[in-house]
């Protein structure tokens, strides 16, 4: 049996992937836009909630794909004298992974969580207020903030401000891009782990696929240079 149209129709399927990949890429940069912006917290929501219709889009074509990669996997083994209909197979074995799905599970989906994350610390850049706190924001001494902020806009390695931050998933320190990435690379060629440089971190383990934009820290420090 051949799976030429199989092979293609799963190639078609993986470049929708990537569309709804850029998707929610675009709704995160939205919502970061409206939280810069003090946008009422119902639009950032409503950008929320287009992130899960994307997560959820995403979990439905990753059962879909499974399915046919099973079913041809299923078919390779058995060899079957008849070919049989690969269409029903697809749709029960779809069916099967559709019916397992939870809310939570689109909570898991690690571009929402990146959203979360980000608005999270985007709001706390830009001195937000709590979603539900409509009291005016605390007075803190401004010269204590600003010394603060600007020691987070400081990279562990360069000791320069950043210009393109990167945040460790695990530990939560963020390090210029290029700085992280040469460290990481040069210490693979030595077979050596990777210490989080930041000072008193433990983590002996930052690998690159932990490292992922902070979009909200890099508007901040370019807000701060515009001023």
């Amino acid at each position: 049996i051949s799976f030429n149209s199989v092979d293609s129709s799963l190639s078609s399927l993986k470049n929708c992937q990537s569309y709804i990949n850029t998707g929610m890429e675009i709704a995160t940069h939205v919502a970061l836009d409206l939280v810069e912006s003090f946008n009422d917290v119902e639009d950032v929501n409503s950008m929320e909630n287009v992130m899960l219709e994307y997560a959820a889009m995403d979990r439905e074509l990753n059962h879909y794909m499974t399915a046919i990669e099973e079913t041809v996997n299923q078919i390779k083994r058995e060899k079957p004298e008849n070919i049989p209909d690969l269409k029903y197979l697809v749709n029960e074995k779809f069916t099967a992974l559709e019916s397992k799905n939870t809310d939570s599970d689109l909570q898991k989906n690690e571009k929402y969580i990146y959203f979360k994350d980000q608005v999270k610390e985007m709001r706390k850049q830009f001195c937000h207020q709590s979603d539900n706190d409509n009291e005016a924001i605390e007075q803190i001494d401004e010269d204590i903030a600003v010394t603060q902020s600007q020691m987070n806009f400081i990279c562990p390695i360069t000791q320069m401000e950043m210009k393109r931050p990167v945040r460790n998933k695990v530990c939560g320190h963020t390090y210029e891009e290029d700085a992280i990435l040469k460290i990481i690379q040069t210490r693979k060629q030595q077979k050596k782990k990777v210490r989080c440089p930041k000072i008193g971190c433990s983590h002996a383990d930052v690998k690159e696929s932990d490292l992922v934009p902070d979009e909200a820290l890099k508007r901040a420090i370019d807000s701060q240079n515009k001023q």
